[in-house]
């Protein structure tokens, strides 16, 4: 399991909002001169105090302490789905375009059988999340306390 500890923002119309009370680790290295937040591409691309709604089904009250669980698999499914489809799609539409176009508009032509890829891989993302199955793959879990959440639960544990 995924596990991140979190503080309740608010609760709101079935739903809490958790900020994360610490960074998730990759290497370790994150901080450390030539690490990842040390050139600021990670902050460009994601606000740093990120908060999460998810569905509110312990009853939490503002200012509790969660812990927010996801399944192992989970993100790198939804990556391959949402990145790895589409670039797929575009490739294959792209060489197609390249297929079918005559000599002189090859350029033009693979542009637009790119372009379909793209426009059919949204049709079909947009499709596999709307299911329920799929959905349910990604659903964040939310228990109460810190204990065995991570690497703080682990330190309080």
């Amino acid at each position: 399991m995924n596990e991140a500890q979190g503080i309740v923002d608010r609760v709101e119309g079935g739903r809490a909002w958790v900020r994360l009370t610490e960074r998730a680790g990759g290497c370790g290295r994150c901080d450390e001169p030539g690490g990842c937040r040390s050139t600021g591409i990670a902050y460009a691309l994601k606000a740093p105090n990120e908060v999460f709604a998810v569905p509110n089904s312990i009853d939490v009250r503002p200012g509790e302490l969660v812990c927010l669980r996801m399944h192992d698999g989970a993100p790198l499914r939804g990556a391959l789905l949402g990145y790895g489809l589409s670039v797929a799609l575009l490739l294959i539409g792209a060489a197609l375009g390249s297929a079918l176009a005559d000599f002189g508009a090859q350029d033009l032509s693979t542009a637009v059988g790119g372009l379909a890829g793209l426009a059919v891989a949204l049709g079909v993302n947009h499709m596999v999340f709307r299911s329920r199955t799929v959905r349910h793959g990604f659903e964040i879990e939310m228990v109460r306390g810190s204990a065995g959440c991570g690497v703080a639960g682990a330190q309080e544990g």
